[in-house]
């Protein structure tokens, strides 16, 4: 769609579809019917603002990219080695539908593992492998790496995931950015962070485990050790009862046991958080009393806290500080996570979800390399995996755990499809790689976990080469192996327009012409003054987390989800540091990465420089180094290399390491998820990236 025109160049209005809460609706410059220009955030998109983050500002360096994959691929060297022929379209999906029905019939169809993720977020380019999976009762796959720890821990408190408008960080006194760092993955927080300042005069708090962008532009920066946020959240709690700035009118009508709270923490003082955090008793005071005497506070709260072992555990004790509050009541007051909890999505046509059987074994996502290498308690006492399909998703890269995952891959009995725009570290393993669409070469339909849009991601530009949409593939391949739906008969845009109106909301048309559906519901159910999303009506200090767990889980309760605290704690469950493994690491996100996605662009890899480590100057010099030189990081899992940047940024002990580069571009090729973890921790399991115990030494 054109929305204004200048000499030889179009507009045209999409939607960015890489894994960031944002969803930013984006103006494109076309330059012709293959080509892109510049890319800029949506001006008239209420949330967007005109605003985009420099990774996509700069996409015609990605979609563009001479490195693209353009043809089908067929392995003709060793796994990994990424030596490939290339072959027609129809050579590779009559290989692949001839491999699929031989594993079928020999192992049967749980053999065969279609394995995805949130390299798109559009429903329709995203959702539909599900389809074929439940088309064909092939193993499903429950998704660890991102929300399975943070949202039981938010809904534990409010029910629902779900929260206040996004927008009402303009009319906040204070903005509390807990546990993300907006500078690098959410820059439209940003935005309205800065009108909250500049029409209000409001503050910015952030909490994090080092002293991010975001945090050097906060008025009010707090670092506390890994896995340490329940503490600090409950020390806030017990001052705000301590010094009367608890809402018992609202604590009485709204929550459930406020009384029981307050004893609770009678013990969390701030002297007990201070030992655990590392953070000084007068800053502690000082955040509680920020919160405490601003009703308007504004809790935005991330991601990034919750990937520990007890990182839902924290997410609760964090939600559960503007209920002491009361400002939930207030304008610019209360919290937001996500809001995919709201759009009440039926996906039964996109998603094959009418299909689903009973008795059909679902695998761990984060446990691939166990999956892979024949664990018998992730395969469920069924057969090996014999066959995968991956879209949108890099695992030999992101996935825990790297060693035993690259030993699963390399296995020569695994029949592997890839379907990528680049030869990732994963289609390097594959038997076939099939070459993908981008954003602008498909039609699809998304949401903002951020915000409050449902908006329509266009068609705009002609794909290169061969490459073919995630649809398409898809439904060619059902075709082939028998699986029957009528979401494979269907266009995208048949698909949209069916789930939009399946889903009580306008169809495809109107959204074509508005570009974008503001869903976000009324003051009253923002702020769950008409109650919150448990039977009761309650905010539930008292977490039942069986039923947290199944916000998100398709596997029931996973990890010691009986031993979780039931009122918000500290739980030290977290890798603990030993005289072995004495630091901890955090794999926190790059500002121009995006997981894997962005980092073979030039100007990404420009501003990254390189895998790096952020370590204090002080433990650096401990260790007999310097700044710039070579570290070797390691525990049991494995070991990288990193170069050393010192900092005072972080408290001693804690090291950060930003975004995930390529495994060869580390010098013993192994990436920094070699160190990550692939246990399931409580409730439902999830990704702990951010929860490693390493030792360092020179390289």
């Amino acid at each position: 769609m054109n929305i204004h025109a200048k000499p030889n160049t179009r507009t045209g209005i999409s939607v960015c579809p890489h894994d960031c809460p944002s969803a930013c609706a984006l103006e494109v410059e076309l330059l012709d019917e293959n080509t892109i220009g510049r890319v800029r955030g949506a001006k008239d998109n209420s949330y967007t603002l005109g605003v985009v983050c420099e990774k996509v500002a700069r996409y015609s360096e990605r979609i563009h990219h001479p490195e693209r994959l353009l043809h089908p691929l067929k392995r003709v060297g060793q796994k990994g080695s990424g030596a490939f022929a290339r072959i027609t379209w129809d050579e590779a999906m009559t290989e692949i539908a001839r491999r699929f029905l031989a594993i079928e019939e020999e192992h049967g169809s749980e053999a065969i593992w279609p394995y995805w993720y949130a390299g798109t977020m559009g429903f329709v380019m995203r959702d539909g492998i599900d389809r074929l999976t439940h088309a064909k009762n092939y193993s499903r796959m429950y998704g660890t790496f991102c929300i399975a720890l943070s949202w039981p821990g938010y809904a534990a408190g409010t029910g629902a995931v779900r929260g206040v408008d996004a927008r009402e960080m303009q009319k906040s006194d204070l903005i509390v950015v807990w546990g993300g760092n907006p500078v690098n993955t959410q820059v439209n927080v940003m935005t309205h962070v800065g009108l909250a300042r500049k029409q209000r005069g409001a503050k910015l708090a952030v909490i994090d485990v080092y002293e991010t962008g975001t945090m050097k532009q906060a008025d009010h920066g707090y670092i506390v050790r890994p896995g340490t946020d329940g503490a600090l959240a409950c020390a806030v709690m017990h001052i705000l009862f301590r010094d009367g700035h608890a809402d018992w009118d609202y604590l009485r009508r709204h929550t459930d046991d406020p009384e029981g709270l307050r004893d609770h923490l009678a013990s969390r003082t701030p002297e007990w958080a201070a030992g655990i955090t590392g953070l000084a008793m007068e800053k502690i005071e000082e955040l509680a009393r920020l919160i405490g005497t601003t009703k308007r506070s504004f809790f935005r709260i991330g991601y990034g806290f919750s990937r520990s072992r007890n990182g839902a555990a924290n997410m609760h004790a964090v939600t559960s500080i503007p209920a002491v509050t009361g400002a939930w009541k207030h304008e610019g007051g209360g919290a937001l996570h996500s809001n995919s909890g709201m759009y009440k999505w039926n996906k039964a046509l996109i998603a094959g979800r009418d299909m689903i059987r009973s008795g059909v074994r679902t695998l761990d996502q984060s446990r691939i390399g166990d999956v892979l290498c024949g664990n018998p308690v992730d395969l469920q006492g069924g057969s090996p995996v014999k066959a995968l399909f991956i879209q949108n998703t890099n695992p030999v890269s992101v996935a825990p755990d790297q060693t035993k995952v690259k030993q699963g891959f390399a296995r020569e009995d695994l029949f592997t499809v890839v379907h990528e725009q680049f030869l990732t570290e994963t289609a390097r393993y594959a038997d076939i790689v099939l070459p993908a669409t981008m954003l602008l070469e498909h039609d699809d339909l998304y949401q903002g976990g951020g915000h409050s849009h449902i908006m329509f991601g266009r068609k705009l530009v002609n794909p290169p080469g061969e490459c073919r949409s995630n649809h398409d593939v898809i439904c060619d391949l059902a075709a082939r192996v028998g699986a029957e739906h009528e979401g494979f008969t269907l266009t995208p845009r048949q698909l949209i327009d069916r789930t939009l109106t399946d889903s009580k909301r306008r169809g495809l048309d109107e959204l074509d012409a508005e570009n974008w559906f503001d869903v976000q519901p009324d003051f009253e159910t923002s702020h769950f003054l008409n109650g919150f999303a448990h039977p009761d009506g309650k905010y539930h200090f008292r977490a039942d987390w069986k039923k947290a767990a199944s916000v998100v889980s398709t596997m029931g309760t996973l990890g010691p989800w009986q031993d979780m605290p039931v009122f918000p704690d500290h739980w030290a469950v977290t890798e603990p540091a030993t005289p072995e493994t004495p630091f901890r690491l955090t794999t926190s996100p790059a500002r121009t990465f995006l997981n894997s996605s962005f980092n073979e662009t030039p100007g990404s890899r420009k501003r990254e420089g390189g895998p790096s480590l952020q370590i204090h100057t002080d433990d650096l010099a401990a260790l007999g180094a310097a700044d710039g030189c070579r570290l070797r990081v390691g525990n049991a899992r494995g070991e990288v290399i990193l170069q050393a940047r010192a900092t005072s940024g972080v408290q001693r002990g804690v090291v950060i390491a930003e975004g995930i580069w390529p495994n060869e571009d580390h010098e013993n090729g192994c990436g920094i998820n070699t160190l990550t973890g692939a246990d399931q921790p409580a409730p439902a399991g999830g990704g702990v990236f951010h929860d490693i115990a390493v030792w360092i030494r020179p390289a």
